[in-house]
């Protein structure tokens, strides 16, 4: 076995897949390590085809199997998707406050099940921690990763309309999915009774026209994306980076493989490779490379950072700053309001729309608004929808009039979920519990996080505005809705080994390189200042893309 490469990427989802891409594209050996099982495109997705009535118990997880999903039942898993989550009965972890860490170990990680809301940045979002006086100011600011949003939305597909918005740049954009009836008189009224917001489209990574890479073509628009797209129309590491990668010749993928540490010379001032527990074997091997890049996943990449520790860096590597582990952030979601629509009877959609509306951020544009008590602000995805034939059986009716009652669908609803920003905050943190050792010899992850003032303050005004945006559409039974979901929930966990300008400050720098070990790179979620509204992803890819371009330049000049 080959255990010398030119890179080494740790995980494989959605940054990770890009890494491989990008270095392999660029001429590198690279290994890539997942600590997963293998999925390849289309062969293992076994569930991609299967009608409701095809899957088991319709759809619904046995509570014996559940025991195995303690933590990743909260988000709502099904027997369509159940084989691309994390079981918790092997990779479990602690919580001081309610924390859902959701996740999906196996080659692909959550590109498989993603919800595919695509959005920039703005300056908006790069200069709001300096503008408000919050933690550290980002060291980029978008005309710098603007060039590299378009490099990376030609190649993955975003579909979207163009909106020539300050705080929503618009991308390089395939033609838009269609909003409904309904929606567009919410649009309609939104654009009468507002003069601050917008109802669009939401953007997402769907190609809506032609193909892309070779193994993707145009949405069929069935909306089963979290069991595997076999036509790859929506965009995965599976059908899309990977494939790419390995047609270069110089990749190598190993699955079943969990990154315990990184191997650091103290007279070298580098990293020389990782530490590797084979999950079937526990074989430890150790693989060498000239440059790694983190990719696991925020919380996992912080990990194994936090377990790499020597005599230069006894809290983890690269912790210099003591910033590592802390600064947790996400999207805070679970609430909004919904209501009726009467009129439409005649009205329908036409297939199944793997996507909804969205309303970009219209709150504290460029600083802090008047009468609002909070900072930053939130925007909303939502959706219309005709009922089903279930009120059908509530009806005192018999053979054919029974027959032609459920053949009506019910009435319309409309509803809007808020997407806020989350701020970070050094106690908002994770560390690792040594006297809890798992099978792989790791110890266990702990998190201290929630949710403050400020975000608890940004929750009530979108509840608030949500219901009376629906209201002055004409909705009737307008309802405010809040689950109280604790951080995690929003599935956008960033932050724990930030980017800053200063050593003292952070952990990375501008190209996502440790201050202090020159050829580690952090791409995933961690490497985030602050969480703005938008769904990071295409933001993590962006500078994924932007750091191999560096770290390839920079090995090169033999600088690292």
């Amino acid at each position: 076995m080959n255990k010398n490469f030119d890179a080494i990427v740790v995980g494989s989802g959605i940054s990770g897949g890009w890494a491989a891409k990008e270095l392999c594209e660029k001429g590198l050996k690279t290994l890539v390590l997942e600590r997963g099982r293998m999925v390849k495109h289309i062969e293992d997705y076994p569930t991609m085809n299967l009608d409701p009535w095809d899957v088991k118990h319709g759809g619904r997880t046995t509570q014996e199997e559940l025991k195995n999903y303690n933590k990743q039942k909260r988000w709502g898993i099904h027997e369509g998707n159940r084989h691309f989550y994390n079981k918790d009965s092997e990779y479990d972890y602690d919580e001081i406050k309610p924390f859902d860490w959701i996740r999906g170990t196996q080659v692909g990680g959550r590109s498989l099940i993603w919800g595919r809301q695509t959005y920039r940045w703005s300056d908006d979002d790069f200069e709001a921690n300096l503008r408000d006086g919050i933690a550290v100011d980002w060291p980029v600011r978008y005309k710098e990763i603007a060039p590299w949003y378009s490099y990376v939305e030609k190649f993955i597909g975003i579909s979207g309309e163009a909106l020539n918005l300050p705080q929503l740049p618009d991308s390089e954009f395939l033609p838009p999915m269609e909003l409904n009836c309904v929606e567009k008189e919410l649009q309609s009224s939104i654009a009468k009774n507002y003069r601050d917001r917008i109802l669009t489209v939401g953007r997402v990574a769907h190609i809506t026209e032609g193909t892309k890479s070779g193994l993707r073509t145009a949405c069929q628009y069935r909306n089963r994306c979290d069991r595997g797209c076999p036509y790859g129309a929506y965009f995965s590491s599976n059908s899309s980076t990977i494939p790419r990668a390995e047609k270069t010749g110089k990749l190598t993928l190993h699955p079943n493989s969990v990154v315990s540490e990184i191997i650091y010379n103290k007279d070298k001032k580098k990293a020389t490779g990782v530490r590797v527990v084979n999950t079937i074997t526990k074989e430890i091997s150790e693989f060498k490379a000239k440059i790694i890049f983190l990719c696991a996943s925020s919380m996992a990449s912080t990990a194994i950072l936090m377990n790499s520790k020597s005599d230069r860096f006894p809290n983890g590597l690269g912790n210099d700053s003591g910033e590592l582990g802390h600064n947790i952030m996400d999207h805070q979601l679970g609430s909004g309001a919904s209501g009726k629509y009467e009129g439409f009877q005649d009205r329908y959609y036409y297939g199944r729309r793997p996507n909804g509306f969205y309303i970009p951020r219209f709150r504290n544009i460029g600083g802090k608004s008047k009468n609002l008590d909070f900072i930053r602000g939130y925007g909303y995805q939502g959706g219309a929808s005709r009922g089903d034939w279930s009120k059908a059986i509530k009806e005192l009716s018999y053979g054919s009039d029974f027959k032609n009652a459920i053949l009506k669908p019910g009435g319309w609803s409309i509803g809007m979920g808020g997407f806020g920003e989350v701020l970070p905050y050094h106690e908002n943190r994770m560390f690792l519990d040594y006297n809890k050792i798992d099978s792989y010899g790791l110890p266990k992850i702990v998190f201290d996080a929630e949710f403050k003032e400020n975000e608890k303050r940004m929750k009530e005004d979108w509840k608030i505005q949500a219901a009376e945006m629906l209201e002055n559409a004409g909705c009737k039974d307008v309802t405010i809705n809040d689950s109280n979901a604790p951080i995690g929930k929003g599935i956008h966990e960033m932050g724990t080994a930030r980017m800053g300008r200063n050593v003292k400050t952070s952990v990375l720098n501008k190209y996502n390189q440790i201050h202090s070990v020159k050829n580690v790179f952090v791409t995933d979620g961690a490497f985030m200042t602050s969480s703005g509204t938008q769904n990071p992803s295409l933001t993590y890819m962006a500078f994924t893309a932007r750091a191999v371009d560096h770290a390839v330049s920079e090995l090169k000049k033999l600088n690292i």
